[in-house]
C-alpha cells in the first residue's frame, strides 16, 4: 500500500499505519454505494421493455400516452432520497455510524425486493423505489463522513474517494446489465425487468455479509466515552498496539477537539443529551467559520449539478446516431466507463497527490471547453437523427464525440466527487451527523431542481444549454479559486484554522492526564496547521 501517492503526513507516520484493515473496512463500507450508483443508472432502460409495460398495465392498448408517461415518469423520478438522507441524523448521532449503515441497508434491501416480486401491482414498484431510494439516501449520509473518520490523514483522499469509484462502476454494471439484456433475452418474457430489478439485492447482500467485520468509527466512541472501545479500533485498523504514541496521539487529538467543542456550546466538558445535540447544531451552524462550511457544501453540490453533465447525457444519443455509429447504446456504455476508469483511476492514485482544489479547477476548464464546442458544433451543423451531412460537418460530429468523451474524463476528478470528499472531511467532529446528511440531501434537491429544468430550457435555449452550462463551469472553477481550501493531508481536527472558527480554548492539560502528550498536540498541531495554511 505504501506505493500509492499520499499527500505530506501530519506527523512522522509509522508505514504499518498504511495497511489493508483500513482499505478494506473502507471498500466494505463504499460497497454500499455500488447499490447507489446501479440504481441510479439502470431503471430508465428497464421500464421500457415490452414484459414491463405488459405485466403492469402500460400497453397502448391499456393507457393514453399521457397516462403511460405519467406513470413511468413517476417511476424514474421517485425516490427517498432526500427523506432517507435526513433521517439518518439521529441515527448517526445516536447509533453511530456503523448502525447506520446497516439501517440503510435493510431499507434498500426491502425496496429491492419490493421492485423484483410483484405481479401487476404498480404500488409495490412504487413503494420499492421510494424504499430503495431512502436507502441510498442512507448511504449517501453515512459512508463519506465514515470513511473519514476511520482514514489516517494522508491517504483520506483516496479512501473517501472509493465512494465516487463505486458509485460510477454501479451506474456501468447498471447500463451492461441492461445492454446484454436489450442483445440477448426475449425482453416479453417478465424475467427481462425481474432479473435488473433482482441485481440490486447483490451489492447490498453483500455488503450485508460484510458489516460484522466492520468496526464502529473510534471517532464517534470517542464522543460517547466508550474511550476503551476506541483505542481497540485504532489498534486494529492502525495495526499498531494500543500504547502505541501514534495511537495515543489519534485518541488525544479528537478528545482535544471534542472537549473544545463541548465547552464552546454548553459551557463544560460533559456529553450532552439529544435535544442538547440538536440546539448545539443550530447554534454552532450559524456561527462564523461554521455556516460557511455549510454554505460551501451547498453550492459545492450546485455548481455539481449545473456542470452540463445531464445535458451530455441528454444529448449524446442524438450526435452519435447523427455521425453514422450504428450501436448509439454501445457508444453511450463507452461514455460510462470512460467516467468509471477516469474516476478509478484518480481518486485510487492521485487525489492525495494533486489535492482537492486544482483538480475541480482543471476539470471545470476542461468541461466548459468541450460544452462550448458542442454549442458552437450543434449551432452550425444542426445535427438530427438521420439527416444526410457534408464532410465538414461530419468531421465536426466526430470532433464532438471525441468532446464527449473527454468531458466524460475531465468530469471524473472533477466536481463529479471530490464535494463528496470535501464536505466528509471539513465539519468538526459535533456536526458530522448533520453534516453527512445535509450533503446527501443537498445533492438531491440540486438533481430534482435540474432534472425539472432541463427539458424546458431545451425547448427554449436550444444550443444555448450548452453555453449556459459551460459558463456555469467556468464560474465553478472561479468560484473554487477562491473558496475550497486545499485540505489534503490534514487531519479533520485542523480544519477550523482553515476555515477561521474560533472556540474557546481550553487549556490542555486539564483535558488529558497526560500533560507531555497534551503539550506535544498543541504543539504539533499548530505547527502542522500553519504549513497547511501557508501552503493553501
Amino acid at each position: 500500500m505504501g506505493g500509492f501517492a499520499r499527500a505530506p503526513e501530519d506527523r512522522p507516520t509509522p508505514p504499518e499505519v498504511y495497511n489493508w484493515r483500513v482499505y478494506m473496512a473502507s471498500l466494505v463500507i463504499s460497497m454500499g454505494v455500488l447499490a447507489y450508483g446501479y440504481d441510479s443508472a439502470f431503471i430508465g432502460t428497464t421500464i421500457t421493455h415490452q414484459s414491463f409495460k405488459r405485466d403492469f398495465g402500460l400497453l397502448p392498448s391499456q393507457k393514453t400516452t399521457a397516462q403511460i408517461n405519467e406513470v413511468t415518469s413517476n417511476i424514474t423520478s421517485i425516490s427517498g432520497g432526500l427523506v432517507g438522507a435526513l433521517l439518518m441524523y439521529p441515527t448517526l448521532e445516536l447509533l453511530g455510524r456503523r448502525m447506520t449503515v446497516i439501517i440503510a441497508d435493510s431499507i434498500f434491501t426491502m425496496g429491492a425486493i419490493f421492485c423484483t416480486v410483484p405481479n401487476h401491482q404498480l404500488g409495490l414498484i412504487y413503494a420499492g423505489r421510494f424504499f430503495t431510494g431512502m436507502g441510498v439516501g442512507g448511504i449517501a449520509a453515512v459512508s463519506p463522513i465514515y470513511i473519514a473518520e476511520i482514514s489516517p490523514p494522508a491517504i483520506r483522499g483516496r479512501l473517501t474517494g472509493f465512494f465516487e469509484s463505486f458509485y460510477q462502476t454501479g451506474a456501468v454494471v447498471g447500463f451492461w446489465i441492461n445492454y446484454g439484456i436489450v442483445h440477448n433475452m426475449d425482453r416479453s418474457k417478465s424475467m427481462a425487468w425481474r432479473i435488473p430489478m433482482g441485481v440490486q439485492l447483490i451489492p447490498a447482500g453483500l455488503l450485508a455479509l460484510m458489516i460484522p467485520f466492520l468496526k464502529e468509527s473510534p471517532v464517534w466512541l470517542l464522543k460517547r466515552g466508550r474511550d476503551a472501545e476506541a483505542l481497540k479500533v485504532y489498534s486494529f485498523l492502525r495495526n499498531l498496539p494500543e500504547d502505541h504514541e501514534y495511537i495515543q496521539q489519534d485518541v488525544q487529538f479528537v478528545k482535544t477537539e471534542i472537549a473544545k467543542e463541548r465547552a464552546h456550546l454548553v459551557g463544560n466538558e460533559q456529553h450532552a443529551t439529544f435535544g442538547h445535540m440538536i440546539k448545539n447544531a443550530a447554534k454552532e451552524g450559524s456561527t462564523k467559520g461554521i455556516g460557511n462550511r455549510f454554505v460551501l457544501v451547498f453550492l459545492m453540490f450546485m455548481w455539481q449539478a449545473w456542470s452540463g453533465a445531464a445535458a451530455i447525457n441528454y444529448y449524446s444519443p442524438t450526435i452519435f446516431t447523427s455521425i453514422g455509429l450504428s450501436d448509439v447504446t454501445l457508444w453511450t456504455g463507452v461514455y460510462g466507463i470512460i467516467k468509471a476508469a477516469g474516476s478509478i483511476i484518480f481518486f485510487t492514485w492521485f487525489i492525495d497527490k494533486f489535492g482537492r482544489k486544482w483538480p475541480w479547477i482543471v476539470s471545470s476548464l476542461i468541461c466548459a471547453c468541450c460544452q462550448y464546442y458542442l454549442a458552437v458544433y450543434i449551432a452550425i451543423g444542426s445535427p438530427k437523427v438521420g439527416q444526410s451531412m457534408s464532410e465538414s460537418t461530419m468531421a465536426g460530429g466526430k470532433a464532438a464525440t471525441a468532446m464527449i468523451m473527454i468531458f466524460g474524463a475531465a468530469w471524473s476528478f472533477g466536481a463529479n466527487g471530490l464535494p463528496w470528499i470535501i464536505s466528509a472531511e471539513i465539519f468538526p467532529s459535533s456536526l458530522r451527523s448533520i453534516s453527512g446528511p445535509f450533503a446527501a440531501a443537498s445533492v438531491w434537491v440540486w438533481t430534482l431542481v435540474v432534472t425539472k429544468c432541463l427539458p424546458q430550457m431545451y425547448t427554449s435555449m436550444q444550443w444555448g444549454v450548452y453555453v449556459f452550462f459551460a459558463t456555469s463551469l467556468i464560474c465553478a472553477s472561479i468560484y473554487a479559486f477562491f473558496f475550497i481550501h486545499d485540505t489534503k493531508g490534514l487531519r479533520m481536527d485542523q480544519m477550523d484554522q482553515i476555515f477561521g472558527f474560533e472556540r474557546k480554548e481550553q487549556i490542555l492539560s486539564s483535558l488529558v492526564s497526560d500533560k507531555k502528550l497534551a503539550d506535544y498536540a498543541s504543539e504539533h498541531n499548530e505547527k502542522v496547521t500553519q504549513t497547511h495554511v501557508d501552503r493553501v
